[in-house]
């Protein structure tokens, strides 16, 4: 385990996260058990979703941006048929459907519709601020405020198998994606309503359900380098006589690093005493993101 950018416990952890816990409950099951009070994590899971959450340890809650932005694969059962006031299964119903007639055909027709780029309304239950208030706090109010629309992107909506009303999909998409909101949008598409239920994360990036740890089995040793656990960006060494500007988060050009493509770039000097995240700003300037040393 390489941890030599900041302090020793600097790092990522992949948490399996267990039913009926939220991402805050495992934040400080996680800062207990590291004995490191600057834990964070990227990309909320619901109390009742399982899977995986990645945790930042240390300084490298810093890049947590870059984690939660990664696509994100998800398994789940779709319900159709019945409404739930929490579109999934721990809410209260709010209407049943008879969806029994619903064919193979309308239900792929259907998919397509919310493939690719879409636009969502997230849950009244999500952790979406409108007005400086959380929407499940106006929620629990039993107030209905207009939510803000929001374009994510579903590369994949798969059925892997159907029992009655009941669809176990597994789904492909980007940061930002409410599963519960598909769920709920192909209900309706199908002329009903729906809910979703054993919601589970299987994958955020490359990081998947069988490298996470469930809390009870964490060890010091399984935390991630900062440097290893930012694999997914192209990684660029650079010379000594750049390594003083990139150390103090200068503006540079891509020639100079010789960067190509979108980016970001995770940047390292020879000495391995930092490594800094550049992003692209305009064609050819580089911008600091964040500075580790």
């Amino acid at each position: 385990m390489n941890l030599e950018i900041g302090s020793p416990e600097a790092g990522i952890l992949v948490v399996n996260k267990r039913e009926k816990m939220t991402s805050h409950d495992v934040v400080g099951a996680v800062r207990r058990i590291v004995a490191q009070k600057q834990v964070g994590h990227a990309g909320t899971l619901d109390p009742d979703a399982t899977g995986v959450l990645i945790l930042g340890l240390g300084k490298a809650t810093r890049l947590l941006g870059l984690f939660g932005a990664l696509p994100k694969v998800y398994e789940c059962t779709i319900v159709l048929g019945i409404a739930t006031d929490t579109l999934d299964a721990s809410g209260e119903v709010t209407a049943t459907y008879d969806m029994s007639g619903i064919t193979e055909e309308a239900i792929q027709e259907a998919i397509l519709r919310l493939t690719g780029e879409i636009d969502q309304f997230p849950p009244m239950v999500s952790a979406v601020k409108v007005n400086g208030k959380k929407l499940y706090e106006y929620f629990r109010e039993g107030i209905e405020v207009e939510r803000p629309k929001r374009r994510v992107t579903v590369h994949s909506f798969e059925v892997i198998s159907r029992v009655s009303n009941e669809l176990n999909v597994v789904i492909t998409c980007s940061s930002g994606t409410y599963i519960r909101s598909l769920a709920e949008s192909l209900g309706q598409l199908l002329g009903g309503g729906a809910h979703v239920k054993d919601l589970r994360r299987t994958k955020i990036g490359d990081f998947d359900i069988d490298s996470a740890i469930f809390l009870e089995d964490i060890i010091l040793g399984d935390i991630i380098s900062i440097r290893d656990a930012l694999q997914f960006l192209p990684q660029i060494e650079v010379s000594s006589s750049l390594e003083s500007r990139i150390f103090n988060g200068s503006p540079i050009t891509r020639v100079e690093i010789e960067a190509a493509g979108p980016g970001p770039f995770a940047i390292s000097g020879s000495g391995q005493s930092f490594i800094a995240i550049y992003q692209a700003v305009g064609l050819d300037k580089l911008k600091p993101l964040v500075v580790i040393k």
